[in-house]
């Protein structure tokens, strides 16, 4: 990537001789001074120049890379030899002065790489983190362009054709933009302040505890038990001074019986005599 993006800026510049802007785009892309002034600039070859500039490139990368490990390092070291044995993972926030990213890494073998196993994480989340975007940028203009080709017919063109030769340029120009954007991040890449604040990923469950209040002792419920139900961190605490005392079991309710109300013909259950719609069923 660091190769491509290189021949890019070189062909991009070193055609029209404009080494100004050759050496604010190395700058600004590679995070890197043009290996040659500016009257070499005009007399090498192309070819030879991308070898320079990728070598430059290369080489700055690889100590902006040991001055992030080296500061990282104090802290990765006091987790280690701290709670070591409590965490796998540790968390690092990395920055290229626009956007933060936070990359996990192992924490064992970054203590013993003095810190060459972050770098190698950092590059390849924040490799996968842009191509996973760049591609769903891609898909969103694959269907774009599947939706303009279809007007194609109408002019009298082969719309499959067209659809074949401009997803091939779409396909290019984002592998272009990725290599841009993970070689433009890492060569900036940095920790946002000299003294990084990392935290432990994958922290364990938290221990069992009480909450002690002023009058009585509450017991905290933490994880899950086998069956799926909470599983209580202590017994329940024994009720003294002050305690508020438990309630009283529920005592079920009584299920209420309704009769059946009587029919219109049938005789008045208040034993008159008459009918149910003669006498108190009047109104029903």
């Amino acid at each position: 990537m660091f190769y491509e993006v290189s021949a890019s800026v070189v062909n991009e510049y070193h055609e029209s001789g404009d080494f100004d802007g050759f050496q604010l785009e190395l700058f600004r892309r590679l995070s890197c001074e043009s290996p040659v002034n500016a009257e070499n600039f005009k007399n090498i070859k192309t070819e030879e120049l991308i070898e320079q500039v990728y070598d430059s490139a290369l080489a700055s990368y690889e100590r902006h890379g040991k001055v992030t490990a080296d500061q990282a390092m104090p802290v990765i070291t006091d987790v280690f030899l701290n709670q070591g044995q409590q965490y796998q993972n540790i968390v690092v926030p990395i920055t290229d002065g626009m956007k933060t990213m936070q990359v996990v890494t192992d924490l064992a073998k970054t203590y013993k790489s003095q810190g060459r196993e972050l770098i190698a994480s950092v590059e390849k989340y924040i490799t996968l983190a842009i191509i996973d975007n760049e591609w769903k940028e891609h898909l969103r203009e694959m269907d774009e362009l599947r939706r303009s080709v279809q007007n194609a017919s109408i002019e009298q063109k082969d719309p499959l054709l067209i659809y074949k030769l401009e997803s091939f340029n779409l396909f290019k120009a984002m592998l272009e933009r990725i290599n841009g954007d993970v070689v433009g991040f890492l060569a900036k890449a940095g920790l946002p302040t000299a003294q990084p604040q990392v935290r432990e990923a994958q922290a364990p469950a938290p221990p069992q505890q009480r909450v002690q209040t002023s009058r009585t002792e509450v017991p905290q419920f933490a994880g899950s038990g086998s069956s799926g139900a909470p599983r209580p961190s202590a017994g329940p605490a024994a009720p003294g001074r002050g305690a508020m005392p438990p309630p009283p079991p529920r005592t079920p309710p009584t299920p209420v019986r309704v009769d059946k109300a009587p029919g219109r013909n049938d005789p008045c259950p208040c034993g008159s005599g008459k009918k149910y719609k003669q006498c108190h069923g009047q109104g029903a």
